[in-house]
């Protein structure tokens, strides 16, 4: 093993600290170094995005630091890592996220509230657009020449995980400081905004606070759907929403899920969402695939040749990151076996990866819009909790993992949260039988108890993953 792996570990913990280190990292985080980057294997999406938007520089500054030169960061879905998880790990994940905001405010409180994050550099030269992005591409360009709050407000882009929502979101951000230095422009996450809120209610800072998001020329939010079930930062997003629309100043939001599909979101939110101009980027499809591919193995500085493309592009389909994982595995394989990027080394080394990968990846946009429109976090599936709410989104996301993967019942039921086969066998029993009798399902929100028809469930879960379900 590469010495320098260890000593990235040891290092992550000492900076993170004991705690978040056993939670995200210890045991289902596998690392790798490469010319240009360092690879982060993770079991699931979830951990994969919490590390990414968490993490990222931590591993970026100590990985560069151990090569002796800058290193990307590349992060890989491996199926295989799910085994490791411990059988508690997903309650700490949740339980983590779930107290996130608090834990930050009072972090906060007690050093002071740190500077804004960097955004990250990308720009719409690097944005591959293909039939499935057209559209979300030209209304970002648009907002980014003429923010003028009168055309698209907000613009709303929405659709699954690693298909360049944030890509989008940073390109507006980075062309206004620089074709609009004038205009005040800040770029955050619905979980910044969530935990900012609440670490200026407990400092008495609220002024600071009202003043800073709303005399914005724009604002720019990611993961809109991280306000779901907080009525306290609804309610404040609402009147910073109003602020900046009465203004006439513009206003970019995202989400995995369609506004209407968030679960325990303000009516008066969603009615201002919808408003504007609401697009979808869909999964991208075989040319966009392989113009990705080719654009970053240049980036790279990796001859990879067409045949190898084309056979990554071709069975590769749900998202970015699946494409760029199969491609950074490749170029990982090549490195450590000595051999040069070939067909042949493609078939034999990604054969297996590409085919759990897929089938796991499009498990984790079954979780994540399952997820959404229950009120929950995608970790809360994996869990041992028997909530109401939580068996039912469970059951559901289980029924619909059969219905639209090729996994197994025990392939189903290990990549979500290592249950065994008769738990995934029952519960998609279960739906199949509620199915069947047309009945109705109840669950429990922030708001109160909700309830709708099992077939209602099902059809607007399939609309938004992009496959009807037939009864």
């Amino acid at each position: 093993m590469d010495p320098r792996v260890n000593e990235l570990h040891d290092r992550i913990a000492q900076k993170v600290g004991p705690q978040r280190y056993k939670v995200w990292f210890k045991g289902t985080t596998e690392f790798a170094f490469a010319d240009e980057f360092v690879s982060v294997s993770v079991p699931n999406q979830f951990v994969g995005s919490w590390i990414e938007k968490h993490f990222v520089e931590v591993i970026r500054s100590i990985s560069s630091d151990l090569a002796g030169k800058t290193l990307d960061v590349a992060f890989v879905i491996d199926p295989e890592l799910a085994k490791n998880l411990r059988k508690k790990q997903p309650d700490s994940q949740v339980d983590f996220v779930t107290n996130n905001p608090e834990r930050e405010a009072r972090a906060r409180k007690k050093l002071g509230s740190p500077p804004p994050a960097a955004v990250p550099d990308r720009s719409f030269a690097e944005f591959v657009v293909g039939e499935s992005n057209r559209l979300a591409y030209t209304t970002a360009i648009s907002v980014a020449e003429a923010p003028s709050g009168r055309q698209f407000n907000p613009l709303f882009i929405h659709g699954g995980c690693g298909i360049g929502k944030t890509h989008l979101l940073q390109a507006i951000y980075h062309r206004l400081k620089e074709a609009l230095p004038n205009k005040t422009c800040r770029y955050l996450t619905g979980e910044d905004f969530t935990n900012n809120y609440i670490f200026a209610l407990k400092s008495g800072e609220i002024d600071s606070f009202r003043h800073r998001y709303r005399n914005v020329d724009v604002l720019i939010i990611d993961d809109v759907h991280f306000f779901s079930n907080k009525v306290g930062t609804q309610n404040e997003f609402l009147h910073t929403f109003n602020a900046i629309d009465i203004g006439c100043r513009q206003l970019v939001l995202a989400s995995d899920a369609h506004p209407k599909m968030i679960s325990q979101m303000s009516e008066s939110l969603v009615t201002r969402f919808v408003s504007g101009m609401v697009v979808k980027v869909e999964s991208p499809d075989y040319q966009t695939r392989a113009e990705v591919l080719r654009r970053r193995a240049t980036k790279m500085k990796c001859d990879v040749p067409e045949p190898v493309i084309q056979y990554i592009a071709e069975h590769c389909q749900a998202n970015i990151r699946e494409l760029e994982g199969a491609l950074y595995k490749l170029v990982l394989l090549a490195s450590v076996t000595q051999k040069p990027i070939t067909l042949s080394l493609a078939v034999q080394g990604l054969q297996d990866l590409i085919q759990k990968t897929t089938s796991i990846v499009r498990l984790s946009d079954i979780e994540s819009v399952v997820s959404i429109f229950f009120g929950l976090n995608p970790a809360d599936l994996h869990t041992s909790r028997k909530s109401r709410t939580i068996a039912l989104a469970r059951g559901v996301a289980m029924y619909l993992a059969r219905q639209s993967t090729d996994m197994s019942f025990p392939e189903i039921g290990r990549f979500m949260g290592n249950k065994n086969h008769s738990t995934v066998l029952l519960a998609c029993r279960r739906i199949k039988n509620l199915v069947k009798e047309d009945s109705m399902v109840k669950w429990l929100t922030a708001a109160g108890e909700r309830e709708m028809s099992i077939r209602a469930v099902l059809s607007e879960l399939g609309e938004q993953l992009g496959q009807p379900i037939s009864f």
